[in-house]
């Protein structure tokens, strides 16, 4: 299976455990890595709360992330009025949701490990949470 394949199939994924919950919806936007606009690869939302939602999935416990595909992030967000979040699936657990405020940022990239994503970062349950 191709890495773009995993990442469709991951983020199938979390649309339908959002659907899941009956009081949320989500959609996943096509080609959201590869248009010239930014945008989220997910969008969520129920009648209080509304989320813009990179995701991404890897086997290793360090996922990296280029600074423009942040700012992009938040720019999107600010302007769809969402907030704004990072969704990683480290091989071996569940789905964790990072803030952008708790990724770490070196001089070239933002980095998200699954032990700091563990300790700060949120499970599914806990976002969908109101």
């Amino acid at each position: 299976m191709s890495l773009k394949s995993k990442g469709i199939n991951a983020e199938r994924d979390l649309i339908h455990k959002f659907w899941g919950t009956k009081s949320w919806v989500a959609v996943r936007v096509a080609g959201s890595g590869s248009m010239k606009y930014p945008c989220a690869d997910i969008l969520a939302s129920n009648k209080l709360r509304k989320l813009a939602i990179e995701c991404k999935v890897t086997k290793d416990h360090k996922k990296y992330f280029e600074k423009k595909e942040i700012e992009d992030l938040k720019n999107f967000a600010d302007y769809f009025g969402a907030e704004p979040w990072i969704a990683v699936k480290f091989k071996g657990h569940e789905w964790l949701f990072v803030s952008l405020e708790d990724l770490e940022e070196t001089d070239k990239c933002f980095v998200a490990d699954v032990n700091s994503a563990k300790n700060k970062g949120l499970l599914f349950e806990e976002i969908v949470k109101n």
